[in-house]
């Protein structure tokens, strides 16, 4: 049994203050509602929320998305996996259909970060790694990245406009994109003249925090075409762990969970990374692309660098990578960031995205990362 995503959603990153975390859900599952034909509410059996729940004053969120979304009395849980929560809901819906358990799931990724000021997201996001013996001293998520970037640099010469053409590509794409939170293309000397956040990455070399929600439908190959013409298969899943404490990872200039995860989903769908005609990987900050590249096979172990220099990373190029802009430019709403990236993979298979659109795609991949690599999720897609 084949298992593929026949209907998207996608709500507009951003500070939303004009909208509840149910109303974001709401705006995700009615467009997903749209995408596809012949199917009601009634035929979708279970509904599935990524989210990361301590960004909410609203507890036990899948209760009351479900309420709000009219799902009730389907059943409905929560994936939790720090940045990759709707990742890990994908793979639990997935498996649900895969297990004949359920013909149709809901899959939603969710988040509403902004009720939060800036100080209280970061304390959050340090504690995502070990609060025994890093996140009492300070550490931050920019401070994490920032050790892989010089250890990356020190190792391999990567430099700091490296860095900086990256963002210049993820606005560049973003710029395009009509549900990114930053829609304008920024220099790369505007990028490389910016403040700095935690040495050596500056304030374009980090995502922002954001509210939003995405939507995806999933189902089986027996009904697929009865919902959407053109399905995208769900063709390899790869999924990994590594220790929550960077002073326990072997190699700073490497994630290892998404290196295994990798090669798991590329064994599963029986392509290797050449095969990948478009990626959407997780970009929280600049080196986490370029880290990106190396550990999922676009380039060679310390090109990184080069790969974007070189341009093969933008359309035309070897391994077109987040040409929708990418978390840099479209924000990062934690729970409904892999959703996000699933949805793009789909439209570029479909052939529905315009100028960003990348010819004749056919074979897609999308990488979310949790916390600092303590999770990672890699899915290869298929028309």
């Amino acid at each position: 049994m084949k298992v593929g995503v026949v209907g998207v959603g996608h709500g507009k990153f951003g500070r939303r203050s004009d909208a509840t975390v149910q109303e974001l859900a709401f705006e995700a599952f009615r467009a997903a509602m749209e995408d596809v034909k012949n199917l009601e509410r009634k035929d979708i059996d279970s509904v599935i929320i990524g989210s990361s729940p301590e960004y909410h004053k609203q507890r036990s969120l899948p209760g009351v998305i479900t309420e709000y979304i009219g799902m009730n009395d389907k059943p409905t849980w929560l994936t939790e996996a720090a940045c990759a929560s709707s990742s890990a809901a994908l793979r639990s819906g997935y498996m649900a259909v895969k297990s004949g358990l359920h013909d149709v799931v809901l899959v939603l990724g969710v988040q509403k970060m902004t009720e939060l000021n800036t100080a209280e997201i970061q304390s959050l996001m340090g504690r995502v790694g070990d609060v025994q013996w890093e996140s009492i001293y300070g550490t931050t998520f920019p401070g994490y990245y920032a050790l892989y970037a010089n250890k990356h640099m020190d190792t391999y010469g990567t430099t700091g406009e490296q860095l900086a053409r990256v963002a210049v590509k993820s606005h560049h794409y973003g710029a395009q994109n009509p549900y990114a939170l930053f829609q304008k293309e920024i220099t790369l000397e505007r990028a490389m003249k910016s403040p700095m956040v935690a040495d050596p990455l500056r304030v374009f070399d980090c995502c922002a925090n954001a509210d939003g929600a995405v939507a995806l439908i999933i189902t089986n190959d027996k009904l697929a075409k009865k919902y959407h013409d053109t399905p995208v298969w769900i063709d390899g899943l790869g999924s990994a762990s590594a220790p929550i404490s960077v002073l326990r990872r072997p190699d700073m200039t490497s994630i290892p969970s998404a290196v295994a995860a990798g090669k798991e989903a590329y064994k599963m769908a029986k392509v290797k990374p050449k095969d990948i005609q478009v990626a959407d990987v997780h970009d929280c900050f600049t080196i986490a692309e370029i880290l990106a590249y190396e550990d999922l096979g676009f380039a060679k172990k310390g090109q990184g660098g080069k790969f974007i220099d070189d341009k093969e990373c933008y359309i035309g190029g070897k391994t077109p990578v987040n040409v929708d802009g990418g978390l840099k430019s479209k924000g990062h709403p934690v729970g409904a960031t892999g959703a996000s990236q699933t949805t793009e993979i789909v439209k570029q298979l479909r052939g529905d995205c315009g100028k960003r659109q990348v010819k004749g795609a056919e074979i897609g991949l999308t990488h979310n990362v949790g916390g600092i690599g303590q999770y990672c999720f890699v899915h290869v897609y298929k028309r």
